[in-house]
């Protein structure tokens, strides 16, 4: 069992405004990285003893440091900078038909120790509380030796209950109706939230990855389960009324037919046009890249570019969005050949809404649906 916390969130200290002010500087420091006190000043609008009374609170329970600037440069009295604490963590994880990937990430947004647990079957969600709290009992002992643990967060590749994280149906896992969040809550004694991995991974691109500052984003992620999406509009994601939006994979190619779009642009496919058993995202590419002229190869690429070519001018078209990013196997089909698949859109699509449109691969690479999983756990535990 893991040490639980029972106040994730800074202390309702003087009611709600003070609260409210708390966590906003706290998620000032989250998402944007140590600042001073100045900044943080000019940033929130409060007065500098205002600011100084809230981050001493912050400090005195370990949510942030404070350290003295690099003096280089500076004139006058300088201002403190305050950083997110390193031992403040969540608890990320992304299970897969082949591996749970299990990571605690800090406040300030760094990975402190990650695993990868291989599995030769798909796994159960019993399984996937056991490998976590497994993980974490391990970790206590070494890494997280002195951190303290706030939450978990999930990013399942399925859909899930926005109201209590149940996963109504991950088809790949096999699961229907399972209780993760439950399962792993029991299991560490820690707050669970539980989301769709490409939702997330929507979000942590959309707030510090390649759509970083962009408001209106579609998000497309291949993966071993097929594919996902994710979608932002006006600076808020779109979950739909009960958390499902986003399931851009299972729209139909062809009306005549149950063929849907991750039956035809598939990563098992790939693999096995390229003759290969299995291969991480890395080394698809690079098989890809050095195969791409071969005639069974260049087939399947061409199809499948096709394929997703379709389903973004559809989306864009509906959405009008200012970028699309594409994460796993996808922005690879895209990098082959990023003009040419950009041209591909835009003759499928409305020529308006593809003016300033923007197609580029996911850039937080393979910690995207961690740090999504992370986010939402800080969220949901009232820390940010």
């Amino acid at each position: 069992m893991t040490e639980s916390v029972e106040a994730a969130a800074p202390r309702d200290v003087g009611g709600g405004v003070r609260a409210g002010n708390l966590a906003r500087v706290l998620r000032l420091i989250h998402r944007g990285g140590a600042q001073s006190r100045a900044q943080l000043t000019a940033a929130t609008g409060l007065n500098r003893s205002t600011i100084a009374d809230l981050v001493a609170e912050l400090v005195a329970e370990g949510w942030v440091v404070e350290r003295d600037p690099d003096p280089i440069g500076r004139v006058g009295r300088p201002s403190p900078v305050v950083a997110a604490s390193a031992r403040t963590v969540v608890i990320a994880v992304n299970p897969e038909v082949d591996a749970v990937e299990v990571a605690a990430i800090d406040l300030g947004r760094q990975i402190v120790v990650r695993e990868r647990i291989e599995s030769e079957s798909v796994i159960g969600a019993a399984e996937v509380a056991d490998v976590v709290g497994d993980a974490i009992e391990r970790w206590r002992q070494g890494a997280l030796s002195d951190a303290r643990l706030v939450a978990v967060g999930v990013a399942v590749p399925g859909l899930v209950r926005a109201a209590d994280g149940l996963v109504r149906n991950a088809p790949h896992l096999g699961w229907i109706d399972a209780p993760l969040s439950a399962l792993i809550a029991d299991r560490t004694g820690l707050p669970v939230a539980v989301g769709n991995d490409a939702s997330l991974g929507a979000v942590a691109e959309h707030l510090f990855g390649a759509a970083q500052g962009v408001d209106d984003v579609v998000y497309l992620n291949g993966g071993p389960s097929g594919i996902g999406g994710g979608i932002i509009v006006h600076g808020s994601p779109v979950g739909g009324v009960g958390g499902y939006a986003g399931e851009f994979g299972q729209n139909r190619v062809d009306a005549s037919s149950a063929v849907v779009l991750e039956d035809v642009v598939s990563r098992a496919r790939l693999l096995s046009a390229l003759g290969l058993p299995a291969a991480d995202d890395a080394t698809l590419g690079e098989a890809l890249a050095a195969a791409v002229e071969e005639d069974a190869v260049h087939a399947e690429l061409q199809g499948q570019r096709g394929f997703l070519a379709q389903a973004i001018a559809d989306a864009v078209n509906i959405l009008n969005p200012s970028v699309v990013v594409l994460g796993g196997f996808l922005a690879q089909l895209e990098e082959l050949d990023p003009e040419g698949f950009a041209a591909d859109v835009a003759a499928r699509a409305m020529p308006e809404n593809v003016e300033g449109l923007r197609i580029l691969p996911a850039s937080l690479a393979a910690d995207r649906l961690l740090l999504g999983a992370a986010e939402l756990s800080w969220t949901a535990a009232g820390v940010i």
